[in-house]
């Protein structure tokens, strides 16, 4: 999943990157309002991770105009701030969450896993898929509880799809969200394409994969279960 993380207090903001990083999350970083606007102006993220105290803007307004761009975004505030106003007028404003600085990196790991249970509907780690389960949190792949051996990359795209379940995703999408901005890489789509055939061809062999579906010029996406 892709993640923006809006942080004046560089060493904190790495910090969350490095962590967030190691657990496969794509990270985007910027220290001040207007970089933060720039970044939510030209991409889609599933979280940010917004501070209240900016050096050039509140963090509240930057939060009413990033909702704009990205409404689909789980937004948790970070703040010093003791003021109980502030925190419920971020949460008015379309805020999921807050957590007060200081504050665990596991704490916001936890946070961001409950944030994603409640957004994708998922009740549990353990995802069921055709004749498949897929742990979500020890990122396996497994049929009769014999582990599939997918990539990295691959259980991210499988991960995806499944957690967007029924919605078709484009290529460029896919893209984004698990190799991060390709803004100025040499951007091929045929990389989601390939990927998918390697999770087909190794997922195949244990039962059948009706449930993964391409969409001719658009994308992918996962059936509805029956």
């Amino acid at each position: 999943m892709k993640v923006l993380i809006v942080e004046d207090e560089k060493t904190l903001a790495y910090d969350i990157e490095a962590f967030l990083s190691k657990l496969f999350y794509i990270c985007d970083l910027a220290h001040t309002a207007k970089a933060g606007l720039e970044k939510v102006e030209g991409n889609l993220y599933d979280f940010i991770l917004l501070d209240l105290g900016l050096p050039d803007k509140d963090g509240l307004s930057l939060l009413t105009d990033a909702r704009k761009h990205n409404p689909d975004a789980a937004y948790i505030i970070l703040t010093a701030r003791g003021n109980v106003e502030d925190r419920v007028k971020g949460l008015d404003l379309g805020a999921d969450d807050y957590l007060a600085k200081p504050f665990s990196l596991l704490e916001l790991q936890s946070r961001m896993q409950a944030i994603a249970r409640r957004k994708f509907a998922v009740n549990t780690h353990l995802v069921p898929l055709g004749d498949f389960e897929v742990d979500l949190q020890k990122r396996l792949v497994l049929h009769n509880n014999i582990e599939i051996d997918l990539t990295r990359k691959e259980f991210d795209l499988l991960s995806y799809l499944l957690l967007h379940n029924r919605r078709v995703l484009t290529r460029m999408q896919l893209s984004e969200h698990i190799w991060g901005s390709f803004a100025d890489d040499d951007y091929d789509s045929n990389y989601i394409d390939v990927h998918i055939k390697n999770i087909r061809k190794k997922m195949s062999a244990f039962a059948a994969i009706d449930w993964l579906e391409t969409v001719r010029g658009v994308g992918y996406k996962i059936k509805k279960q029956e």
